[in-house]
């Protein structure tokens, strides 16, 4: 066990943060509940912007040498077209970001274990099965927490809250905390035994009362969401869930959903509501928040990973830019930043929930809309999940370019 107080206490999952601070010479301590990392069913996969965000923190190599890889293609495979016009209008993902040659593929319990592992190796301490967090905020931050059973009090310089969207850090330190209402749930689960599915190919789309996702995970795996209402929670719930999941993917507009049908379970399926979550100001006297912790976007529109990303390297840059300081002000510029881009997000994310997760007869002629409106070159909020949301402009996300392509 470490005897001196270190500068900074990340709570939670901040392997990427300790290892771009360590690389800097930056004393730092990870607590971790976990002492593995289990399959959650999130964060596999990140969009290009978030790939370029890896790219300027120094780890996409990292994740290189352990078998991440790129998805090339995204086919949308729809109700409302057939499988050929679906592959016609087949969208290049190389091509999408100049920092990035596709979306990112690799499992989060993988990456998490690369990311502890770069961490130690820079130099950061990393501690797993930590209890009984307890945090105080202030000019002297203060942590407590038991480890093998020793109880350790530590007053570092500062504490970063990096545990999740049940975030202990945020709870226990009052952060106030907004959400849309439910709308959705979103499921997934990894499988085994499809080695048809095209490694480099995404496939995303809407049939019936299912909104579903499917990403290639190396080997023969595919990992498989599933979007559906609130009404439907019991399609997949019970000891059958996994087959039922299986099940529902033999879509008529989807090629290859015998070869997935097929396929074998090898992960949990579990199911959350998708809703956004956000903290306005995500700092406090000695605490800063940064990823799930300090908000997140409706997974839907897979940007978790991304935003995360984004969050460590601002905060690294503003503690590496003044390593005498870090005092709440110090983080204006990230709280202004991560304001907005969260702002912008949700209404993508809204948007892409609207057109792509409600069903019936007028949502699939809306959606059909949207999706020639798009082709004709109509400006729409939804680039930004791939792009960054910086990257439109602000009339993107007004509610009348919304209402232009959805009326």
């Amino acid at each position: 066990m470490m005897n001196t107080t270190p500068e900074i206490v990340i709570i939670g999952g901040g392997g990427a943060l300790a290892t771009v601070l360590a690389r800097q010479h930056i004393d730092v301590v990870v607590l971790e509940r976990e002492t593995d990392y289990p399959d959650r069913v999130r964060g596999e996969f990140i969009v290009p912007w978030g790939v370029s965000e890896l790219k300027r923190l120094g780890l996409l190599d990292l994740l290189y040498e352990h078998g991440a890889s790129h998805t090339k293609r995204n086919i949308s495979y729809d109700e409302n077209w057939s499988s050929a016009q679906a592959e016609q209008h087949a969208v290049d993902m190389t091509k999408l970001h100049p920092d990035a040659p596709g979306p990112l593929c690799i499992g989060h319990p993988a990456m998490c274990n690369i990311f502890v592992a770069a961490a130690v190796s820079a130099g950061a301490a990393v501690l797993k099965g930590v209890k009984d967090i307890l945090c105080i905020r202030g000019s002297s931050p203060f942590v407590s927490f038991l480890h093998d059973d020793q109880k350790i009090e530590w007053k570092p310089r500062l504490i970063v809250g990096a545990d999740g969207r049940n975030s202990t850090v945020r709870k226990q330190l009052g952060f106030s905390t907004e959400a849309d209402q439910p709308h959705n749930l979103l499921g997934g689960m990894l499988v085994a035994n499809v080695p048809d599915w095209p490694r480099d190919l995404q496939a995303i789309g809407t049939e019936e009362k299912l909104h579903y996702l499917v990403f290639p995970q190396g080997k023969d795996l595919v990992r498989l969401y599933a979007c559906y209402d609130f009404a439907d929670k019991s399609r997949f719930a019970g000891p059958d869930k996994k087959e039922r999941l299986l099940q529902a993917f033999q879509m008529k507009c989807l090629p290859l959903a015998d070869a997935i049908a097929a396929g074998t379970p090898v992960g949990p399926f579990n199911s959350y509501s998708n809703e956004d979550h956000w903290v306005d100001n995500p700092t406090a006297p000695g605490v800063v928040l940064i990823g799930d912790a300090a908000g997140h976007n409706d997974p839907v529109a897979g940007q978790g990973l991304s935003i995360t990303l984004r969050d460590v390297r601002l905060v690294s840059e503003i503690l590496l830019s003044s390593k005498q300081g870090w005092e709440q002000n110090d983080f204006t510029s990230y709280v202004n930043e991560r304001r907005e881009r969260m702002r912008r997000l949700r209404i993508a994310g809204r948007f892409a929930t609207q057109v792509r997760a409600e069903f019936g007869p007028e949502a699939r002629k809306r959606r059909a809309r949207v999706s020639q409106r798009f082709a004709e070159g109509y400006l729409s909020p939804l680039p930004a999940c791939l792009l960054g949301p910086e990257r439109l402009p602000v009339e993107a996300f007004l509610p009348e370019t919304i209402a232009r392509l959805t009326a």
